[in-house]
């Protein structure tokens, strides 16, 4: 099996990133987001990037970080409201974006992980996404041709893992991990803890080991995108 369990996310990123690469990210805005990765590709300098995920964070935390550093090219993306910056470069022509339906990117990441290189959908048909794709009739109704998604490297954040890589995501942040991690011809993934392996119970596991490369456990910031507190009750 090898080592999967490694001191850092630039240790575990040491040898996988590229100028130019494709990352499929998971979270969903700032819920269950690979944090620490997403520094480490900071700090790592790497260019040109193709990021696949659903949104890319807020303006100071998440992917809107990399954004700020102008380390991304390109988003391939379904939402872009919670992040200015990511507004401002897109109208201003700096980043290249493909909008996709929110059902669609998460189908393209499973299908590029289950080896699928294309499926017809009828989310699109009619708008401008689906202006250049292949159309074809099922049925009497029209669909679109989208195709899978292989990233170079998927990056992700779970819960809990044993030492095999076999994680369990908390609640609604497994969102978009999971496609996102089976999507990536390698992946790493950042969690709160590692435990021995055969301590969790087979059941429980949300993402199998088979999946994940590499492994880093680490403290999590876990910021709050938007905070809405009800007004303390007068007596």
């Amino acid at each position: 099996m090898g080592k999967k369990v490694y001191g850092s996310a630039e240790e575990a990123l040491e040898g996988l990133v590229h100028d130019g690469m494709l990352i499929a990210a998971g979270g969903f805005g700032l819920s269950g987001i690979p944090e620490l990765l997403i520094a480490a590709l900071c700090k790592s300098g790497v260019k040109g990037l193709t990021v696949a995920s659903n949104n890319a964070g807020v303006d100071d935390f998440g992917l809107g970080l990399l954004l700020q550093t102008r380390q991304i090219k390109k988003m391939i993306s379904s939402y872009v409201g919670e992040n200015a910056e990511f507004m401002r470069q897109y109208l201003s022509g700096e980043l290249e974006l493909e909008f996709n339906p929110q059902g669609t990117l998460a189908e393209r990441l499973r299908a590029g992980g289950a080896g699928i290189p294309g499926f017809y959908t009828k989310t699109g048909v009619g708008t401008v996404i689906a202006e250049g794709k292949e159309h074809k009739d099922f049925d009497g109704e029209t669909y679109i041709l989208e195709r899978g998604i292989v990233a170079d490297l998927a990056i992700v954040k779970g819960w809990k893992a044993d030492e095999s890589g076999n994680v369990i995501f908390r609640k609604t942040a497994r969102n978009f991990n999971v496609p996102a991690a089976k999507s990536g011809r390698v992946c790493v993934c950042e969690v709160e803890e590692i435990v021995p392996t055969g301590s969790l119970d087979p059941d429980a596991i949300h993402l199998p080991g088979i999946y994940v490369h590499r492994l880093i456990q680490g403290p999590h910031e876990k910021r709050i995108e938007q905070r809405t507190t009800r007004k303390k009750e007068t007596a």
